[in-house]
């Protein structure tokens, strides 16, 4: 579609078209999926059985702009015929009650018509033109011999006031909308699974062709499968959403040239237990919502797209397509989609993590590993090391440490026995407080 409109140059189809023909066909075979958002972004949904047609006609300007142009132009095309025709059949009757319609002698005088050179229907409708397109040729006009005829005259004119008002911001809205805006965002047509910073990635890429700027552009990501409770309930759309890999943990980005957008697949991600095996037969839909406002109009626009299994490419990473020339970076477009193979197991991220000695602790997070602050003495902290953190048991700060084997052997053969500071101190305290009595 891009490339109709003279937006993308030939070789980006021509290399889309042999990447294509590159990656593997072996869910070609089987029909297509259904999906909630087409790649294109608009919503795959059909609504039926609507009873209450009636609430659309509450919100005619919206009902009228979501149109497409074909029914647009029928219906303003037929509003200002029913119109012309109308008042045309007012202007002819107040001439016939009038008796201007009457035959007379041109070179006798008579009474004064109410509109001037009406003699049918024909000229009545002529008038009514001339009156609410505000033409004025000159040969017809409204006389003062008739008070109703002025006050008709005022009622077209405001009429066609307002069938020109509805129409051109009905033009207006519907060529400055949102999505067209999101014609110019592209994103790439597979995502990919691969190793980033030692840990399975999702990512995909975006790209703005125009020279504007996204004001405050904003990316969403989220989830959309089937789910069953715990109690049996089957939810058809379970909506999560995914967190964007952001250090500022944020989804804010700045598209000044295309980005590979990415997300971490860790433990809480609900792609943390899928592999390479079962990404084929999951039963989700990836959806990516691109936010922003346009810098030269200020409206708010967005750009939708998703990503089914069979699109997203297992062991693959984007190439760089990002040169600096002269002293200023430069695109090339024509490689916004190409992926090449890297070594990745086709394990899932959970099953890594359990590989390399990390096992799920239940709802809780994973306690530090290395070097981390521990409990000393009366809510103080100590350094302590990776043994520390080991530790399963909790034991609060005021319980009395249990001692080995070897101290009560100690004691027993009548060594002297450590007291430590607190209990002294706390036998001092009791001393005091008996003296205080005394």
């Amino acid at each position: 579609m891009l490339a109709r409109k003279g937006l993308l140059p030939e070789g980006f189809l021509l290399t889309r078209l042999a990447e294509d023909a590159t990656q593997p066909s072996r869910f070609r075979t089987k029909s297509q999926r259904a999906r909630f958002i087409t790649k294109s972004g608009s919503c795959n949904v059909a609504h039926k059985n609507i009873r209450e047609q009636g609430r659309f006609l509450q919100d005619v300007f919206t009902t009228m702009v979501d149109l497409k142009w074909q029914h647009s132009f029928l219906i303003f095309t037929s509003a200002f015929l029913c119109s012309w025709m109308l008042f045309a059949m007012v202007w002819w009757l107040l001439a016939f009650a009038h008796g201007d319609l009457e035959p007379r002698d041109p070179n006798e005088p008579g009474p004064v018509p109410c509109v001037t050179a009406i003699h049918s229907f024909t000229s009545a409708f002529l008038f009514s033109i001339e009156v609410q397109v505000t033409i004025g040729f000159g040969g017809r006009m409204v006389t003062e011999e008739c008070p109703l005829a002025i006050t008709v005259l005022i009622i077209q004119n405001i009429l066609g006031l307002i069938i020109n008002a509805v129409m051109l911001g009905c033009v207006f809205m519907k060529t400055a909308q949102a999505n067209r805006r999101a014609e110019t965002l592209i994103f790439s047509r597979n995502a990919v699974i691969a190793p980033r910073n030692g840990r399975p990635t999702f990512m995909f890429r975006v790209g703005d062709l125009r020279k504007s700027m996204i004001i405050s552009a904003t990316i969403q990501l989220q989830v959309i499968r089937r789910t069953v409770t715990a109690e049996g309930e089957v939810i058809p759309v379970c909506q999560l959403d995914i967190q964007v890999e952001n250090p500022l943990r944020s989804n804010g980005i700045f598209l000044v040239s295309p980005l590979i957008i990415s997300h971490t697949i860790e433990r809480g991600s609900p792609l943390y237990e899928i592999s390479a095996q079962s990404l084929a037969t999951e039963d989700l839909e990836i959806i990516v919502i691109l936010e922003g406002v346009v810098e030269t109009t200020g409206i708010t626009m967005q750009a939708r797209t998703s990503y089914i299994p069979e699109e997203i490419l297992w062991g693959r990473r984007f190439v760089s397509i990002m040169t600096e020339e002269d002293s200023r970076y430069s695109v090339d477009y024509s490689k916004f989609g190409n992926t090449v193979p890297v070594r990745m197991p086709a394990l899932s991220a959970k099953e890594l993590d359990q590989t390399r000695g990390v096992q799920d602790r239940g709802p809780h997070e994973g306690k530090p590993q290395g070097w981390g602050l521990v409990r000393a003495g009366r809510g103080g902290y100590r350094r302590g090391g990776a043994q520390a953190c080991e530790d399963t048991t909790t034991r609060p700060w005021y319980a009395p440490a249990e001692k080995d084997e070897d101290e009560r052997g100690k004691e027993k053969k009548g060594q002297k026995k450590m007291v430590k500071l607190e209990v002294i101190g706390r036998e001092i305290e009791e001393e005091t407080m008996e003296d205080m009595s005394d």
